[in-house]
């Protein structure tokens, strides 16, 4: 797939465009980060496709699909006798993907005991067969992908620090459709064409209260529920106008229920600052009575916008950079008012 074909132009899109033809030519690593069915895989390929790799294999695993007791031979092969089944010897997808590239989604669920193993892989190109010990020497690019808060795990030592960063060498964001609805009419018009085609129908047409309802509603599963939705309508349309079922998109809620879960762990994390006087770490800070490591807490308060008053200039900010257990003043007079206000 060349870069050319990916559909979309908003700004946000323009950028993931911009930093894939960057690091195609590449042998860095790579992480996509972004929601289900944002198109993580589809990003791969292309880096792939755009790279000297391209006539070479792209071999993709989904860390989350395979049971943990088979992906170790899923990803390096085994040996015969290696295991009750191993009845011959097989090459893993490292193999598979010699001189190409490894897409390794889903990484967040790949188990702590096989970490390691993978970061000697990225590290030295070589590894040794489930129940084997002669070293396979190979040269495979490799690109991850996840929905997870990688970073967050890592403080919550569910995730290798080392191989996190040997993963996030050049990190690439995809954003939700939520954000670029200026590529969602795009997409909505390629699907038809691609789905009437494969159906053998001529379907011309997307009326505009069709969409208007298409571009405003949030699409929860991103691209891969915008593709799944105009199936269906391709499916049940009879004429040359397309007429999907526009009561299946439920606008308000799912917009709704995003903001009342934030506003509800917001309040939680305001309430529970003011009792500990701003004190984030330690064992009477907000954190321990959170139940949650003081960087995960600290990161979860600048995205819930909580962290405003620590913008001040002086001495102040730079001593609770260096040491962030407790907000300075501005931040808990901010915390203060917020809980008395009710926000």
């Amino acid at each position: 797939m060349a870069i050319s074909d990916l559909i979309g132009s908003s700004p946000k899109f323009r950028t993931v465009l911009d930093e894939v033809s960057m690091v195609a030519p590449v042998n860095s690593a790579v992480l996509v980060r972004g929601e289900t069915g944002t198109g993580k895989e589809v990003i791969a390929q292309a880096i792939h496709d755009a790279s000297p790799r391209r006539r070479y294999p792209f071999v993709a695993i989904n860390c989350a699909a395979i049971p943990a007791t088979l992906l170790e031979s899923e990803l390096f092969g085994h040996e015969r006798g290696a295991f009750t089944g191993a009845l011959a010897p097989r090459a893993g997808r490292f193999q598979l993907a010699d001189r190409g590239t490894l897409f390794l989604d889903e990484i967040g669920d790949l188990p702590l005991e096989l970490q390691p193993k993978l970061l000697r892989v990225l590290q030295e190109q070589r590894f040794e067969r489930l129940g084997g010990s002669h070293t396979v020497q190979v040269d495979v690019r490799v690109i991850a992908a996840t929905h997870q808060d990688l970073w967050g795990m890592v403080q919550e030592r569910k995730f290798r620090a080392d191989l996190y960063y040997r993963l996030n060498v050049f990190p690439i964001t995809l954003p939700p459709l939520r954000e670029r609805r200026d590529d969602i009419p795009l997409l909505a018009a390629y699907f038809v064409r691609k789905f009437a085609a494969r159906l053998g129908k001529q379907i011309d047409h997307i009326p505009g209260d069709v969409m208007d309802a298409i571009v405003n509603h949030d699409w929860p599963g991103n691209i891969r529920e915008l593709q799944n939705f105009m199936e269906r309508a391709v499916i049940m349309t009879t004429g040359s106008e397309l007429r999907p079922r526009l009561m299946e998109l439920r606008l308000a809620p799912a917009r709704a229920t995003a903001e009342t879960m934030a506003d509800a762990e917001r309040a939680h994390i305001v309430e529970t600052l003011r009792k500990t006087n701003g004190v984030v770490g330690g064992k009477a800070g907000a954190a321990a009575k959170l139940g949650l490591p003081r960087t995960t807490l600290i990161a979860r308060m600048q995205r819930l916008g909580l962290m405003r008053g620590t913008a001040e200039t002086g001495r102040e900010q730079t001593e609770t950079a260096a040491r962030p257990e407790v907000l300075p003043v501005p931040a808990r007079r901010e915390l203060i008012h917020m809980a008395g206000a009710g926000i």
